[in-house]
């Protein structure tokens, strides 16, 4: 880490540690809401707080999915513009788990209201409908090839959620922490707030037809 990304990273920790008290939507910087508002992408700030938590949520399932398998990237940013809320720059690796970070974003805000698909019907039905993502679903189901999982993304989806769920504290230290820096957060600063994640593929399956027990 560089002495710029500690510095980076002692801010962030030290914003977290004033706000440990308010929700998510109440750490947004002003920076994420102007820009929302003024670049058109809000109609107002409550709206671009919202928005903005949202995507803060989806781009830190990104982020925790990729160190969880090992992956690297550049930064992770939640700045609105073109066809993105957000993004997680020059994504590589990942392996024959490069799925679970194209599904990453999408789990991340199941989590963030405990509104996963949980029944085999329900998956099923969701992942019908999951076409346009900013591409996430098509990385998703491309990177099923090759796979144990290539001929049921179902199961590949269930692998995602569970592999994720036990992450969701880490995931929202993250996107808490997209919420309140104005900047993007380099590779670095995201891995030290997230902290060390198992990267085994061994993550255990619910039977078919069940999904996780939420609280």
């Amino acid at each position: 880490m560089t002495p710029a990304q500690a510095r980076t990273l002692a801010a962030v920790r030290a914003e977290l540690a004033r706000l440990v008290r308010y929700d998510d939507a109440s750490c947004v910087h002003d920076t994420w809401l102007r820009q929302r508002y003024d670049g058109g992408f809000a109609g107002s700030y409550a709206p671009a707080r919202a928005e903005a938590v949202v995507t803060a949520w989806h781009e830190a399932g990104h982020a925790v999915a990729a160190l969880a398998v090992l992956a690297r990237f550049s930064s992770a940013s939640i700045r609105a513009g073109g066809r993105s809320s957000g993004r997680i720059h020059a994504i590589s690796g990942g392996g024959a788990q490069a799925f679970v970070v194209a599904a990453g974003g999408q789990v991340a805000e199941g989590l963030r209201t405990w509104t996963l698909p949980s029944s085999e019907a329900e998956i099923r039905a969701w992942l019908a409908g999951w076409r346009r993502d900013g591409g996430d679903a098509r990385r998703f189901r491309a990177g099923l090839a090759g796979t144990r999982f290539a001929a049921d993304e179902a199961a590949a989806w269930r692998h995602c959620v569970n592999r994720l769920t036990p992450l969701r504290p880490r995931i929202r230290e993250l996107a808490r922490g997209l919420l309140v820096w104005p900047r993007h957060l380099p590779y670095a600063v995201v891995a030290a707030l997230v902290g060390p994640l198992p990267a085994d593929d061994d993550a255990p399956f619910f039977p078919r037809g069940t999904g996780p027990v939420l609280p």
